[in-house]
């Protein structure tokens, strides 16, 4: 067993449902007594924390609302975020290697989806996810849970849209002394639009090839001085470039922020997001290639492979300053999701590539998330060191129900075959379930305490020290078979991170971090009677890395890592009933980032990845390319004229881990006039795959493979009142 795994008298005294109103009390009890010795760090630097003034105590400042304390991300660099400390942080002085994604980068590149949103991210890729989920892969881990909205869990399997979106990062490498539990890769996390009291009265309508139409609308401000809404919605029906595809989504997100005193504000929100869409899972290989064959062609039945989500997530936060540098807050989300998806889809090919396979089934899965966050911070001096110091304690209860049933074609065959030159077909198919087929239900509880300290220890060197301590307890019952199964995991993730500043631009430094996946998976339905007590598998990450703000809105940042994955289940040789386990799998790379204006006229966003992952056994790593280079450019030509221009090139990669399948390298030009009108409306024309390139984007396995989009327009016109 691992030494930062620890069994001990807190699993039975540590029990998440009883304890959250006591760590809540003991939490607000300590913020009390803080001050008493924050007040004594006089002395410090003036530029740090913990610097307090004599009159601190007699008045308190006033709060300032905000989605997380960040700076306007009117840039392509913002410098900012508390993302990664849950502190309001400069990201130069982050030990790890962080994209943010700004909302200005979002509009002039006309994003829509995640899969956007990872092409210009280094270290970052996305994979098919069978045509009905998001599926990042973060340095070579592929994983479906690892997304965040306002750095709460936001884990389930669907398709997020980005109308409601202020910025998107990417923290790589493990984060479980923030998040939790699993990122072994990274996370995403998603910022939204706040309400606030600055006037926002913004609409934009947008069409595009494939009939696109989408339209989004932002409006917000304060009803007086203790009460801003902010209301974004968002409405889209489109076809595609693929046969039958149809998608039609809409959302709407209010939110309102609540001024409580001088000293206090509450955020509460709600979002509705759904949308219908068909479940694409592309075309199958045929002798270690994508099948040639035009990429508009369906295999399988889109008018059977419908997807669907319905989201309803309901948020409260409340922030309290103390003074004297200390602050609460508390922060909840609530989480309903509905999920269903139907694939008609393609298998393999026959050995003379005239045939392929056709197979189908569904799923249905139902998600109640309940998560609760309590952090304090508060600043301190002790001699010459200044801390920023957080405690925390998080609660979370999650129940799942998942469904799935086979298809059968004419009631009876559970494949069909098709002929490779006419794939798209219409033949009867029922669902019932199998014998294999999944109808389980899960029970999972967590509950953590955390502690981190960013520690000033001269003008040259920073550090970081953090740690968490997650209780993690799932309970599974197979409603097919009545089988009942049960885990609890107690789990010591650390961080660590040395930064060295030899002038105040420029940081370098050194990392090291720890994440856990249980063995219930991602999803918490991977557990089994032969897994059930085995430790969960460990996820190390070394880092070296360096970040240079060259000037206030440009940043450039580089790092070198190595990702070990160990404790893997694999039978045992000797007795293959019995689970061993082993190191699974390494990962290194090289990330390079550039984000921000070059000049008052140009702005860029963009870097270059390496990339070397294996499995022990000396396969590669499913999708995971060896370079990936992305640069997007932004020149002002005059006041109201503007280009821009994107490249993207990605060099080959394998399907999947057997790696009998390679889908082959690419580049892709992107391209983008901006006019602006008046100081009220603007207009956009982005043009996608500009030379219409031939290209494979992604992967579920080897007969799942998303054809590129051939060259694509979208005008858009937003208009400010």
């Amino acid at each position: 067993m691992s030494d930062l795994r620890i069994r001990s008298g807190l699993t039975t005294s540590f029990r998440w449902a009883s304890a959250a109103p006591i760590a809540v009390a003991v939490m607000t009890a300590l913020a009390l007594a803080v001050p008493v010795r924050a007040a004594d760090a006089t002395g410090a630097d003036p530029d740090s924390p913990a610097t307090t003034d004599a009159n601190a105590e007699s008045t308190l400042p006033k709060v300032r609302v905000s989605a997380e304390s960040e700076d306007a991300d009117d840039t392509y660099a913002p410098m900012r975020s508390r993302s990664a400390t849950k502190t309001d942080t400069l990201l130069r002085d982050v030990p790890q290697s962080i994209t943010v994604v700004s909302e200005r980068m979002i509009q002039d590149t006309s994003m829509q989806n995640m899969a956007d949103v990872v092409r210009y991210v280094p270290g970052v890729g996305m994979a098919q996810g069978e045509g009905n989920r998001d599926t990042p892969i973060l340095r070579g881990n592929a994983s479906t849970a690892d997304f965040f909205v306002d750095g709460v869990r936001d884990d389930v399997e669907y398709f997020r849209d980005l109308y409601n979106v202020e910025r998107v990062e990417a923290l790589k490498g493990p984060n479980a002394m923030i998040f939790g539990r699993a990122g072994a890769g990274g996370v995403i996390n998603r910022v939204t639009r706040q309400a606030g009291w600055d006037d926002v009265r913004e609409v934009s309508l947008q069409a595009g090839s494939w009939e696109n139409v989408r339209t989004t609308a932002d409006f917000g401000g304060g009803l007086n001085d203790r009460v801003a809404v902010r209301v974004t919605g968002l409405y889209e029906d489109s076809e595609s470039y693929r046969d039958g595809f149809e998608l039609e989504r809409y959302g709407v997100n209010p939110t309102l922020a609540l001024r409580l005193g001088e000293s206090s504000q509450l955020r509460l929100g709600y979002e509705y997001y759904t949308y219908d869409r068909v479940a694409d899972r592309g075309v199958p290989s045929f002798e270690g290639r994508p099948v040639d064959t035009d990429e508009s062609t369906f295999f399988g039945n889109p008018t059977r492979s419908p997807t669907d989500a319905t989201v309803n997530l309901a948020t409260a936060v409340f922030d309290h300053e103390f003074g004297n540098g200390v602050s609460l807050r508390n922060r909840t989300l609530y989480g309903d999701y509905d999920k269903f998806y139907q694939n008609v889809f393609p298998g393999a090919v026959s050995e003379d590539g005239s045939t392929v396979s056709i197979s189908a089934y569904n799923n249905a899965q139902q998600r109640e998330n309940v998560f609760n966050q309590t952090d304090l911070l508060f600043s301190l001096a002790t001699g010459a060191v200044n801390h920023e110091l957080l405690a925390g304690v998080e609660f979370g209860h999650q129940e799942t129900d998942n469904f799935r049933n086979t298809g059968f074609f004419n009631d009876v065959e559970t494949t069909w075959i098709a002929p490779v030159g006419d794939p798209t077909i219409s033949i009867p198919v029922t669902f019932r379930p199998d014998e294999d087929d999944n109808d389980n239900h899960i029970e999972a509880k967590v509950a953590a305490i955390y502690v981190q300290d960013q520690l000033k220890l001269s003008e040259r060197f920073q550090a970081v020290f953090g740690v968490r301590y997650d209780q993690f307890d799932v309970d599974f019952r197979d409603d097919r078979t009545g089988e009942k199964l049960e885990s609890d995991d107690d789990l010591v993730s650390p961080r660590v991170g040395l930064i060295y500043k030899p002038v105040e631009p420029v940081s370098l430094y050194a990392s090291y971090s720890v994440t856990y996946l249980p063995r219930s998976g991602a999803q918490m339905s991977s557990l089994t009677a032969s897994n059930e007590s085995l430790d969960p598998e460990e996820y190390e990450n070394y880092e070296l890395g360096a970040k240079w703000d060259l000037r206030p809105d440009l940043s450039l940042t580089a790092a070198v890592y190595q990702l070990d994955r160990t404790n893997v289940a694999v039978p045992d040789p000797l007795d293959p009933s019995v689970s061993i386990l082993v190191d699974g799998q390494e990962t290194k790379g090289v990330e390079l980032g550039v984000g921000g204006q070059v000049t008052d006229a140009w702005s860029v966003f963009g870097g270059y990845a390496w990339q070397d992952g294996e499995l022990v056994d000396g396969a590669r790593l499913a999708q995971l390319p060896d370079h990936k280079i992305s640069l997007w450019n932004r020149y002002q030509l005059t006041p109201t004229w503007g280009l821009g221009l994107g490249l993207m090139y990605q060099s080959e990669m394998f399907a999947s881990t057997d790696n009998s399948v390679t889908l082959p390298s690419f580049t892709r030009v992107d391209a983008a006039v901006f006019y602006l009108f008046n100081d009220r409306i603007q207009a956009q024309l982005n043009v996608e795959n500009v030379f219409d390139e031939d290209y494979f984007a992604n992967a579920h396995n080897n007969n799942n493979i998303t054809p590129g989009s051939p060259l694509a327009v979208r005008i858009g016109v937003t208009v400010a009142f």
